[in-house]
């Protein structure tokens, strides 16, 4: 049996176990518990176990035992209250934690997150399976040139076509490689050999290869996880799993996430240059001296249709 099929039978029989708890829950977060939601190719992000929901929020602002005491458009007053004015400790009362299979180069950017509990899948320990990323064509694009580190802009058909064939081909090689030096292949001969360890035969493997990781964070660092990755300007193959969890934070605290959309996600944080540059387009008023960036004034063009 292969090794995704073992996890998934192991996953099946877990969801079906039933506990009685006196804890509050998420019923729309409990259908979809273990649930597999697809990422790009091989990926996966599925919920393991949370602890708490919007009441609990509420409760730890207000310091107080049981529900019902405060009508529901209270509740969903306070809680858009506390994210506006950016209070934070109510919002990490709330955990979750997820299992993600991912590419090795997005959980690198994804580790920059501090805040979080990770426990990653072991290459020292197991062998990694022949799964590699391959982007979609439609993803390939040139080096950005006002972004140093994303992409803009189209390539030719031919170039998309050489570059997709040298991707899969070195991830092709590098499996072939990784497996020579475990002594995993089929070959008789090679066979008469010991292998080197795992810890070593995993340096050949590309950044496209797939790892596993059980992530836990609290709400409101799984908010600023979100409001940096699902952003337009974040790298495409992360915001995909931004946008399957930030469906998931719906589900779970969904009073937290129309706040979270309405003064995180759709709000705009102006510095105190770019104040100074809308009162003078208010008030028909030369902008020659203010001292704002060519990014923050395109951004403000955008938003404002100046």
């Amino acid at each position: 049996m292969k090794k995704n099929q073992k996890i998934q039978k192991e996953i099946d029989s877990v969801s079906k176990n039933k506990f009685l708890t006196k804890r509050v829950v998420a019923p729309k977060l409990e259908k979809v518990l273990y649930k597999s939601f697809k990422a790009l190719d091989h990926g996966f992000v599925r919920v393991i176990d949370y602890m708490g929901n919007d009441s609990s929020i509420v409760q730890a602002a207000r310091v107080s035992y049981g529900k019902g005491t405060k009508q529901l458009n209270q509740d969903k007053s306070l809680i858009n209250y506390l994210l506006s004015h950016r209070h934070s400790t109510p919002f990490e009362m709330n955990e979750i934690k997820f299992h993600v299979k991912l590419p090795i180069f997005v959980a690198r950017q994804w580790i920059r997150h501090r805040t979080a509990n990770v426990n990653e899948y072991s290459a020292r320990y197991s062998i990694l399976e022949n799964e590699f990323y391959i982007p979609n064509p439609k993803e390939l694009k040139p080096q950005s040139k006002t972004n140093n580190q994303g992409r803009s802009g189209d390539l030719d058909e031919n170039e998309k076509k050489m570059y997709m064939k040298v991707l899969r081909e070195n991830s092709k090689d590098s499996f072939e490689k990784y497996n020579f030096l475990l002594n995993q292949d089929d070959d008789e001969v090679n066979h008469k050999r010991q292998g080197l360890t795992r810890e070593l035969s995993r340096i050949v493997l590309p950044l496209n290869s797939y790892t596993q990781w059980y992530w836990k964070i609290d709400l409101h660092n799984f908010m600023h996880f979100l409001a940096l990755r699902f952003d337009e300007h974040a790298q495409y193959e992360i915001r995909v799993y931004a946008e399957i969890m930030i469906n998931i934070m719906k589900k779970w605290v969904p009073l937290t996430y129309e706040a979270f959309l309405k003064n995180r996600l759709d709000s705009l944080v102006l510095s105190s240059e770019a104040i100074e540059f809308i009162k003078n387009k208010l008030h028909g008023k030369s902008n020659k001296e203010t001292k704002i960036s060519k990014r923050e004034i395109d951004e403000l063009k955008k938003i404002f249709s100046f």
